[in-house]
């Protein structure tokens, strides 16, 4: 389910605001910040542009989070099916809160730091409730505090780990899912890691606020570098086969329909120890009822979130979470979740499109081959 978002007069600004301002964005309420979800090129070059050179993205509504204390690692392990304690300091892991049922609260991003302290990014619709919830969780010793005073700035595509370098010489051999705190341009305080949300490779950088419009326009003015907004971020992730909250995620969905399995290793699927663990281990045993699957529609109509899903009968058997079109396929995409039966790629499907019963078949996801640095 989406989160409630504050109404558009109090809407949150980043560091970056003035700058999207400049560049003449088109501005929308987003998260309860106002976010740019376009720049003059429009989306489609944007994501095009992303995908052949070098994208940056301002992601400062998001959550970054810093939990520390004696216990961190076994106090957020107890809230998330991720493996933490196995985690080598500067290495980093994609997990979620779970709830009591299995549903999914939040996915985040959790860093392991030298001092035995966590560093976690959280979604910004969630991160306010999530801060509850962290706090509310954590054992006695351990505090959680939402880090207000930085940016986040994502630089992705292939061209990305070049123009990096150029600021911050020996970042182009960081592994993926690695992260380290240094100068980036000058700045003190920077902390890079290699990962991000478009399917390609690329950095995450927390800056300081004060610097952050330094940074970007730094970024910027190289040569592969452009703007890219929302509007491309979600094209960009869709292809991926990357979950939105809210959309392919939510407090109705467990990690094992989700297709998020490879999340859970060993260790915690076998011990548990998280809330809902008992359903997740019975869904990993035995299958889910339904599962997360990539989708094709069988024309030039996308298929958008809410869709209902048919099979050759015409029966409901689940719907969309995810829909639009492709630049990099020129074609309709989508994600959704349909009955497990069903879930085979190729297995025909239609889709209820204004009224009309369109085809579709399941497909591979993710849509266009990730291209992460694995050295």
């Amino acid at each position: 389910m989406t989160r409630s978002v504050p109404p558009t007069d109090v809407l949150q600004r980043t560091p970056l605001h003035a700058l999207h301002i400049e560049l003449g964005a088109r501005m929308v309420p987003f998260a309860g910040y106002d976010m740019p979800v376009q720049y003059p090129a429009g989306i489609l070059k944007e994501h095009l542009h992303c995908r052949a050179q070098a994208g940056l993205f301002d992601v400062s509504h998001m959550g970054q989070a810093h939990l520390r204390g004696v216990g961190a690692v076994a106090a957020l392990e107890a809230l998330v099916p991720g493996d933490l304690a196995a985690l080598a300091p500067g290495r980093m892991r994609y997990t979620m809160f779970t709830n009591d049922a299995s549903g999914i609260l939040d996915d985040l991003m959790v860093t392991a730091q030298e001092d035995g302290s966590l560093m976690v990014v959280l979604n910004a619709a969630c991160k306010t409730d999530d801060m509850r919830h962290l706090q509310a969780g954590l054992a006695a010793g351990v505090g959680a505090e939402l880090l207000d005073d930085r940016a986040l700035l994502s630089l992705q595509g292939p061209q990305a780990a070049a123009v990096l370098a150029r600021f911050a010489p020996g970042v182009e051999k960081m592994a993926f899912m690695s992260a380290s705190a240094m100068k980036v341009a000058g700045i003190e305080d920077c902390i890079v890691s290699r990962s991000g949300y478009t399917g390609d490779d690329g950095f995450e950088i927390s800056v300081p606020n004060a610097r952050a419009e330094d940074l970007a326009r730094k970024l910027l003015a190289e040569p592969e570098v452009a703007p890219i907004g929302l509007g491309a971020r979600d094209t960009l992730r869709l292809e991926a086969g990357l979950c939105l909250y809210g959309h392919d995620i939510d407090t109705t969905t467990t990690p094992v329909e989700a297709g998020l399995t490879w999340t859970i290793s060993k260790r915690r699927r076998d011990a548990g120890g998280y809330p809902g663990a008992a359903r997740i281990q019975q869904e990993l045993r035995d299958g889910p009822a339904r599962k997360r699957v990539g989708i094709r529609p069988e024309g030039r109509a996308p298929a958008r979130d809410g869709t209902t899903v048919a099979d050759g009968a015409g029966n409901a058997v689940g719907s969309i979470t995810s829909g639009g079109f492709s630049p990099t396929l020129n074609a309709p995409i989508a994600m959704g979740y349909v009955a497990a039966a069903l879930a085979a790629p190729g297995t025909a499907l239609a889709l209820d499109v204004r009224g009309k019963a369109l085809p579709a078949h399941v497909a591979e996801l993710p849509f266009v081959a990730h291209r992460y640095h694995r050295g």
